[in-house]
């Protein structure tokens, strides 16, 4: 049976396939979708860059997201912090946009509690935070305040040196064990289990072999009584894999076709939530998935 992800307002619960989290980047630098709210006509016009970014949402829950997870930074290796304030600026408004129109409960992706309390405020329901509750002293209490959900995330270093030669006697080992710990020292802080999302933090401080070992160790993070989310889209461990394969083929790299392929493969493993840029696709592939693993409903 699945466990719950328990939010400030609803109960989330992974049944027949994973839930899909949609990825809102409100960012000019994400290594992915950076620049896509801020390199276009509406960059000259607030008001513009907010509808964008609200109609992106709207479209990922059309698409059958099951959660929006906006972030205001970007966490790409190397990149650079922003201040509270401009974090606040960019993510708050779209929330308060979304927060009455959205079906689906709304995620801040951030690692400042100031950031979090005016996004919980706004109408987040959930933490989603890379350094795994642990980059700011106050960030456990304002989860523990708020009742929201929480993700934790295991990350090495900083997105500024997680990827300076990251190393791990056993990856996945030392990584559940991190996690278990977080785990217990946010319920030690008064965070009841089910709201718990625990994520093994794909390409977070890990390189390209770290990862694919953790895809292959999926297993060992859903059995720790919590939801367990995989990050894995767009990643650059899947563009080595592929490009070394298409450039003896001459196809082209398609990134979509690896992260599906990652997808269903977590899928399968049992992970509970994915955390995805391409919705409408994931969904498609994973109805494919659910029908082909269990009855139809």
């Amino acid at each position: 049976m699945s466990p719950i992800w328990q939010t400030s307002r609803r109960t989330l619960t992974p049944n027949s396939r994973p839930l899909v989290m949609g990825i809102l980047n409100v960012t000019p630098d994400s290594f992915s979708d950076g620049g896509r709210f801020f390199d276009s006509p509406a960059t000259d016009n607030e008001t513009l860059r907010i509808h964008d970014a609200v109609e992106a949402a709207m479209q990922m829950q059309a698409d059958g997201a099951d959660i929006i997870d906006i972030g205001g930074e970007s966490t790409r290796p190397y990149s650079v912090p922003v201040s509270d304030e401009e974090e606040r600026r960019r993510v708050v408004p779209v929330i308060e946009k979304l927060a009455g129109r959205l079906r689906i409960p709304i995620s801040i992706d951030t690692s400042k509690a100031s950031v979090a309390q005016a996004a919980i405020k706004a109408g987040a329901e959930i933490i989603n935070d890379v350094t795994g509750l642990e980059g700011d002293p106050k960030m456990i209490g304002t989860a523990v305040q708020s009742g929201v959900g929480v993700c934790v995330m295991h990350m090495r270093g900083t997105p500024q040196t997680m990827q300076d030669a990251p190393t791990y006697e056993n990856v996945v080992e030392e990584i559940r064990d991190y996690l278990i710990a977080r785990r217990d020292a946010c319920r030690e802080a008064g965070i009841e289990l089910q709201r718990i999302c625990l994520d093994p933090g794909i390409g977070f401080g890990k390189t390209h072999e770290h990862n694919f070992q953790l895809m292959r160790g999926v297993a060992r993070f859903v059995d720790l009584g919590c939801v367990c989310l995989i990050g894995h889209s767009r990643k650059g461990f899947i563009k080595k894999c592929l490009t070394e394969m298409v450039e003896r083929s001459g196809q082209a790299y398609d990134p979509l076709a690896g992260t599906l392929g990652v997808s269903l493969a977590a899928a399968a493993a049992g992970a509970h939530v994915l955390r995805v840029h391409d919705v409408g696709q994931t969904v498609q592939a994973l109805e494919l998935f659910r029908r082909c693993y269990n009855a139809p409903v």
